[in-house]
């Protein structure tokens, strides 16, 4: 397979939560450094050394991507929130692979040179090397899925994508598509919304497809571009700043940029309850904050607890938005609309793999599994990232700093 055919359509082939954080960073940290660290949580994958060439020569190539004249007019009528000082600056921004991106072949051993893991560090610019997690990782599984695992095909996938926005639809649910960093290729994702989109306009409910995190798809289908706020400013700010204080900070620093808009948290970067009991503590933030997204823990436990905090600051739950997006299909969005429904919760759902990356193998019932990675924000300014899920035997980063911001949120180990 030709690296070519594996580069981004676009420089907007992202989530848009990175455009977002990516402004906020230009705003109070543009001089700060980063690194990332790649997880490949799987421990039976293995790459070829063929397929890691096609990486490399894929990534060596995203300097060539910029945004487009047409791109930058329509994010600029569609995106009121990123300003023109942001816009002019992404209009210039150009990836620094050689610079920015060290990836490595480590094989399977002394015996088996043919096959190996992959090893990716990031570094740079905090403000410049945002924008490498979500593209690297969708390149990374188009290539392994292309060049490795190679037992599926592309049928059905429409019929398929079709009937789950109509379950979704039918169950009178508000999704958006979160596929983007794990899919199975572009193509898929493509697919994907385009059956989304085609279900949305023809099947009446009081459901509704709210859009897509991918903003060139959002670009292309005519839908809105959805996304707000990831872990990573969390974790970069908390590591700036302190951990003390670290929610309430970061949402200070985020209302700063955005005001009135794009003000949806996510609780768990250090625990729910950590993040809940900031949340609590100035119920005018409260009210101007227009919901939380649920990303890890029981979500149906969650749902309870936002009710309980809302009802205890006075506010009315049902006015506020709910987003879940872990893990999620569409059994379980359907029971978590139910319990919505019993509770008076207003919700939302982010479904991202589910959609994405549904393959069987060819000519059998087994599931082709998707790849199960991530890209953290691992340093700024030489100062360790972190993050403590409400999994709590889930944690993400320098095993001391873990340690120390459970300690100061009173978190079991």
């Amino acid at each position: 397979m030709s690296s070519s055919s594996l580069l981004p359509r676009s420089i907007l082939d992202t989530d848009l939560y990175k455009l977002t954080m990516q402004q906020a960073v230009l705003r109070h940290f543009p001089d700060t450094q980063g690194s990332y660290k790649f997880t490949l949580r799987d421990k039976n994958v293995a790459f070829t050394r063929d397929a890691f060439r096609v990486f490399q020569e894929t990534v060596d190539k995203f300097g060539d991507l910029k945004l487009k004249k047409a791109e930058h007019a329509w994010l600029k009528q569609t995106c009121p929130y990123l300003t023109d000082e942001y816009l002019s600056y992404l209009r210039d921004y150009r990836f620094k692979p050689t610079e920015q991106v060290h990836i490595k072949f480590i094989p399977t051993s002394p015996a088996d040179d043919a096959t190996g893991l992959v090893e990716i560090d990031i570094s740079g610019l905090w403000l410049e090397t945002i924008f490498w997690e979500v593209p690297l990782m969708a390149c990374l599984s188009e290539v392994y899925f292309n060049c490795v695992a190679t037992d599926w095909t592309y049928d059905g996938q429409k019929a398929l994508a079709y009937e789950k926005g109509r379950a979704l639809l039918q169950g009178d649910c508000v999704f958006s598509e979160f596929g983007t960093r794990r899919r199975r290729s572009f193509e898929t994702q493509d697919i994907v919304v385009e059956s989304l989109v085609r279900a949305s306009k023809g099947i009446e409910s009081k459901g509704k497809l709210s859009g897509t995190s991918n903003v060139h798809l959002a670009h292309k289908y005519g839908i809105t571009p959805v996304g707000t706020i990831a872990h990573e400013w969390f974790m970069g700010v908390a590591a700036l700043k302190g951990y003390e204080n670290a929610n309430s900070v970061a949402m200070d620093l985020w209302e700063e940029v955005y005001s009135n808009a794009l003000l949806i948290a996510l609780t768990d970067t250090f625990s729910s309850e950590a993040f809940f009991k900031s949340f609590s503590s100035d119920r005018e933030r409260a009210m101007r904050w227009q919901g939380v997204r649920q990303d890890s823990g029981d979500p149906f436990v969650f749902g309870l607890r936002v009710k309980e905090v809302f009802d205890s600051l006075g506010i009315d739950p049902s006015k506020k938005m709910i987003i879940y997006s872990d893990a999620l299909n569409v059994d379980k969005a359907l029971r978590l609309k139910e319990q919505a429904n019993q509770l008076g919760l207003n919700v939302s759902f982010g479904i991202g793999t589910f959609l994405t990356n549904d393959f069987k193998k060819t000519g059998s019932e087994e599931t082709s599994k998707a790849l199960n990675m991530v890209i953290k924000l691992s340093s700024v300014d030489d100062r360790p990232c972190v993050k403590v899920s409400d999994d709590l035997t889930k944690n993400t980063g320098n095993p001391e700093t873990v340690r120390m911001v459970k300690q100061i949120y009173n978190l079991a180990s």
